[in-house]
């Protein structure tokens, strides 16, 4: 166990990125973007978060888990502050590469490249959604709301396999 006065920004950083999307278990709360950033003050930390959405059931827990694996590397309940803004709003922008190619790998399609342009309106039976199984673009909204508010419905044409997107936002 490390003694906090070791610890650093980077270091901190990779602590955090143990912890995992309890939603989206191969993603970590970095590859998913919500912890926006990490404040050092003395001995105490701050880990700023976004929600994914402003509701999203799955925060407390994620809170919870920083928490804890904080804990875990030698801090004490009172040094750690999280804190959750909501503004600016999260975006699919915020998710990193290795976090959209592990989507992918666990069968949920990543946002496309053009998220910052992505509007709910666009979800349409035109949109190109690449099936995470097959790699096919030949695939049909089913619906809007999947699994998760941040996920979609849809199914491949080709491969006949339903999967998940994760919605641009």
């Amino acid at each position: 166990m490390s003694t906090t006065t070791d610890i650093t920004i980077e270091k901190l950083w990779s602590v955090i990125a143990e912890v995992n999307d309890p939603e989206v278990p191969v993603l970590s709360v970095v590859d998913l973007g919500i912890v926006r950033d990490i404040k050092l003050n003395g001995d105490a930390v701050e880990i700023v978060i976004t929600p994914t959405y402003s509701g999203c059931p799955a925060m407390q827990a994620i809170e919870w888990d920083i928490r804890t694996r904080l804990l875990m590397e030698g801090y004490e309940n009172n040094q750690v502050k999280i804190t959750t803004v909501l503004s600016p709003a999260w975006t699919t922008d915020w998710m990193n590469e290795a976090g959209k190619q592990k989507l992918k790998a666990y069968g949920i399609a990543p946002p496309g490249p053009t998220a910052s342009v992505c509007d709910i309106s666009l979800f349409a039976k035109d949109e190109a959604v690449q099936c995470p199984q097959c790699q096919s673009y030949n695939t049909t909204l089913v619906s809007q709301f999947g699994s998760t508010a941040c996920k979609a419905q849809y199914k491949c044409n080709d491969c006949l396999e339903p999967f998940d997107y994760f919605k641009c936002h």
